[in-house]
């Protein structure tokens, strides 16, 4: 304060009382939730899966709100800043058509297999050597992303209160760690389901907001492309930025047809299908569920809040390109100082300076709610995957076995406070991105893209062998990553730019590397090395499971809504339909 010594910290929000009164009415609820789930928590299965007791409807909204963290709200309003409508690709091609096969496919051999992780389904289908790699890539890939949405979530922090931005890494590590180590996968999943009426509600605002600011849809394409002409060797054409497709800003190709590939391959199959079909900390929530049905029609009910996400998270990212004269310069190519690292503004922030520009106090405490909400549920999601594959798949597989259940659920809890721990490291990476997107696409070309490939090869393929599994996976990371390494910019500074790879066409290109080596040296290997027995590959293979062992016995005399195939169905022709509209 002036006069008194005191320094006064800056913060580009100006929350008053009402705002922190939200705000800390939200946090006794998360708070209590925990405190109640730990209350049901009486063996490993409760910690680790909810004891598989949970609705259909509650699965579905906590797999949808577990992935609406980092990803989806700053990065995506990021890549809305950035490269306009073609950032909606990473829904309707890059998730929707996952979502529904892992629903219709995929869940069935999860659920009805009764493993605990994806790993160890891996384990059943390949032996120990796939398993290994896939479980220690996999525990390491949630601890980069958990620190994106620590890093996130300390930038927030900071933008409200104005304390350096590791004291904020603290304090929001902590609030996480006390409800997932009091209850932990069901109060994780009852948080999220909390957390996803509060994050719409929070962001909705903005959008009907800004669309009224700047005068509507029509207003928007306006000044879209008033800017664009102003500064056309810097600002994407307005036409790349009002059209989805080709999307060639997006992905770095100067070539339409190479733009509109990588897009359908890279992003919509290797990247999407590796991401949302064996990624376990989105399939752990439908494996907490109550049956098959419910498994199944999880990552279905997730599909359709998840096609209109983009309305309250890319429309403001692109609202904030011409509206909020920070996001406008950085786009034109200018460095601004400030921004909630404090290091400088970047597309990053566009959803802070929305909420600092339009939205009055009360609604201003919803929006901060909204957005604390969102990185605890997507760091929750990658902590909760993370202590279950490090107490199930190695530390119980490798380390210590055959030890009581309680020694188990006791390596959970502190897995997940050593998790924590290191999350804070690991969210000093994502600093060094001004697009987050850029960060987290390499890191799902490194780690989902190859597992997919195998994954997927081995559940059709029943000739697929237990060292084609391993070497297929290392061959496929190391391809990616050598690829990353090649490209511009994928690695940041450290990528050395002898492919002419940049963007975030530099990561589709790598998952499909990733992609292609790892099924071609796995059909090869295959080839000269000996397979399961048929007789062992039961509830792991398509060809030699029952189809009575893949559905409730009773699924026939559900209604329609309640049956996973028409419920895709309906899916399916939304997301179609959007794509249609918006190309």
């Amino acid at each position: 304060m002036p006069g008194t010594g005191i320094p006064v910290l800056e913060t580009l929000i100006q929350a008053n009382a009402v705002d922190y009164l939200i705000i800390a009415v939200y946090f006794v609820f998360v708070l209590g939730i925990g405190f109640l789930a730990s209350r049901g928590v009486s063996d490993s299965v409760d910690f680790f899966l909810s004891g598989r007791s949970l609705p259909a409807w509650v699965t579905g909204l906590a797999f949808i709100s577990a992935n609406l963290g980092a990803v989806e709200i700053m990065g995506m309003s990021a890549n809305g800043a950035q490269y306009g409508l073609p950032a909606v690709h990473y829904f309707w091609i890059g998730a929707i058509p996952a979502m529904l096969f892992l629903g219709v496919v995929m869940m069935p051999f999860y659920y009805g297999s009764k493993v605990r992780s994806v790993p160890e389904f891996m384990l059943r289908r390949f032996g120990p050597g796939a398993h290994l790699v896939n479980a220690v890539s996999f525990a390491i890939a949630q601890l980069l992303i958990a620190g994106i949405n620590l890093y996130l979530l300390g930038a927030i922090v900071h933008a409200l209160l104005g304390w350096p931005l590791w004291v904020a890494l603290l304090v929001a590590a902590a609030i996480v760690l006390s409800y997932i180590t009091l209850g932990g996968l069901k109060a994780a999943i009852y948080n999220e389901v909390l957390q996803f009426f509060v994050i719409v509600g929070a962001l909705a605002p903005l959008t009907i907001i800004g669309l009224h600011r700047i005068g509507g849809w029509g207003g928007l394409k306006d000044k879209i492309t008033q800017l664009a002409v102003q500064h056309s060797d810097k600002v994407p054409a307005a036409s790349d930025q009002l059209h989805s497709w080709p999307g060639n800003d997006l992905t770095g190709f100067g070539s339409s047809a190479l733009s509109v590939i990588g897009i359908v391959f890279g992003l919509g199959f290797v990247l999407s299908f590796g991401y949302w079909t064996t990624n376990f900390v989105e399939v752990q929530r439908a494996m907490a569920s109550d049956s098959i049905t419910s498994a199944r029609t999880t990552p279905i009910i997730g599909a359709f809040p998840k096609m209109f996400i983009p309305f309250v998270t890319i429309l403001p990212g692109m609202i904030a390109a011409v509206l909020v004269p920070e996001i406008v310069k950085v786009k034109q190519g200018m460095s601004v100082a400030g921004g909630a690292s404090g290091d400088g503004v970047t597309y990053n922030d566009a959803l802070i300076y929305m909420m600092r520009d339009l939205l009055p106090n009360g609604l201003l405490g919803v929006a901060i709610t909204g957005l604390l909400a969102a990185f605890m549920a997507g760091m929750a999601a990658n902590i909760s995957a993370f202590n279950t594959v490090l107490s199930y798949d190695i530390w119980e597989r490798y380390l210590k076995k055959d030890r009581s259940d309680d020694y188990y659920l006791r390596v959970g809890r502190v897995a997940t406070v050593a998790a924590t721990i290191v999350a804070i490291f690991t969210a000093s990476l994502a600093s060094n991105f001004s697009n987050i997107m850029n960060y987290l696409q390499t890191l799902f070309g490194f780690f989902n893209a190859p597992l997919f490939a195998t994954f997927i090869l081995g559940m059709f393929w029943k000739r697929m062998t237990a060292t084609a599994g391993w070497i297929g996976l290392v061959s496929g990371t190391l391809s990616a990553v050598v690829v990353a390494f090649l490209s511009k910019d994928a690695f940041g500074s450290a990528s050395i730019g002898v492919l002419n790879l940049s963007g975030q066409g530099a990561s589709f290109v790598a998952a499909g590397a990733a992609f292609v080596v790892d099924v071609v040296l796995s059909v090869l290997v295959s080839l000269v090395t000996r397979p399961k027995p048929v007789a062992e590959l039961k509830g792991l293979v398509y060809s030699e499971t029952p189809k009575s062992d893949l559905v409730d016995k009773d699924a026939t005399g559900f209604p329609w809504w309640r049956r996973p195939v028409p419920l895709a169905g309906v899916g399916l022709v939304l997301v179609i339909v959007l794509n249609i509209v918006f190309a």
